[in-house]
């Protein structure tokens, strides 16, 4: 039978579907690390040591240009997991990474994730389905912002912000208009403009934090989904 921590790393995207066993060789080298709200939990340009799951809590993955401006690449919420690149090629982390709300992760070192790998092959076919859905996202991201004007960025979060909500018409935003902006390589004020220009299309309707999506099907096709 599977203790708490077995069962939580069985519902994972990363570890769903293994053997039983496995699940018992994955708890003894995972470690529990407790962050506060607004902890770097580590920087671009530190050596890579292993890769994290998310218990709960928030974790904003970004990275910062030479002249200080921040471009948020991805969130990571319950489940997920993030910095498994530099797990395997032993580099530095490429990105860096801080929580947004008090946060619990679990911590698989490199040396001793490895080394189960070498004991469990199979381990490292659900690695390599993560990393090709990881560079699918960072293709879509690189599109999205080097490709689209910053309404058709927005027409594109709001689609996938209402899938993630269980595909609901009105929406809740589930980052700040800063942390947002970043993450669409913009700034706030011309986010608002945005959010301004498809309201007067009759797309969406704006109140406060929440959303609604007036008419799904001219936003997917705002956004380039045909």
């Amino acid at each position: 039978m599977l203790n708490n921590l077995e069962q939580f790393l069985s519902k994972t995207k990363l570890f769903s579907g293994l053997p039983s066993e496995q699940y018992h060789s994955l708890g003894k080298i995972a470690r529990k690390l407790v962050y506060p709200k607004g902890q770097v939990i580590f920087t671009q340009g530190e050596p890579g040591k292993g890769f994290f799951i998310v218990i709960k809590g928030k974790v904003k993955i970004s990275q910062t240009s030479l002249e200080g401006k921040e471009q948020i690449l991805n969130f990571f919420t319950e489940g997920e997991h993030f910095a498994e690149v530099p797990a395997f090629d032993g580099g530095c982390y490429p990105v860096s990474a801080a929580t947004l709300e008090d946060t619990e992760l679990l911590f698989f070192s490199r040396e001793d994730f490895l080394h189960l790998i070498q004991k469990h092959p199979s381990l490292a076919i659900n690695i390599l389905v993560v990393f090709a859905k990881h560079l699918r996202k960072l293709v879509g991201l690189v599109e999205n912002v080097s490709l689209r004007e910053v309404p058709q960025r927005l027409a594109v979060y709001l689609l996938d912000l209402s899938e993630r909500q269980g595909h609901k018409t009105t929406v809740e935003l589930d980052l700040t208009k800063g942390q947002l902006a970043a993450m669409m390589g913009t700034i706030p004020e011309t986010l608002s403009r945005g959010l301004t220009k498809l309201s007067q299309e009759g797309l969406i309707a704006v109140q406060g934090v929440q959303i609604t999506l007036l008419d799904v099907e001219k936003l997917r096709q705002k956004a380039g989904f045909f």
